[in-house]
């Protein structure tokens, strides 16, 4: 049907747009966070306590601010996209367990809610052709 088409040409260039943009926010917002340093990285990680992860918080908090800082860098270049946005959703995820359990509101979690749901469509939509995904990884062309 007509009405069903994807007739979008801009599609890649509104991913791209979505990536770089999304990407170096959380870059900025993760940066800190990584070069917190162990202490900051186990009161982070403090939170995977709430899932019954009471071991290691200085690993679980450095490899959430690894997610946030380099992997906001990798989602804004489209490289290693789906394990990237695997690894935010599970941050995002966690920091909307946090929010909850400290009793915020909607407009405490929201933000993390949101990212998540962002992270889970854009690994099933993927990078789109401007990305370097898509150049070091091409799709092998069907032969019919």
């Amino acid at each position: 049907m007509a009405l069903f088409e994807n007739r979008y040409r801009t599609h890649d260039l509104g991913l791209l747009l979505l990536r770089v943009g999304i990407g170096f926010m959380f870059t900025v917002h993760g940066y800190p966070k990584l070069t917190g340093g162990p202490a900051a990285w186990a009161e982070l990680g403090g939170v995977m306590k709430l899932v019954g992860l009471d071991f290691a918080p200085a690993f679980w908090g450095f490899l959430a601010a690894f997610a946030e800082a380099i992997g906001g860098q990798l989602l804004a270049v489209g490289l290693f996209f789906r394990w990237t946005c695997a690894l935010l959703l599970g941050t995002m995820i966690m920091a909307t367990v946090m929010h909850l359990s400290k009793g915020d509101d909607f407009s405490g979690y929201s933000h993390a809610l949101e990212s998540a749901f962002l992270f889970l469509g854009l690994a099933f939509t993927g990078p789109g052709r401007f990305s370097l995904d898509q150049v070091l990884f091409p799709a092998a062309r069907r032969l019919y």
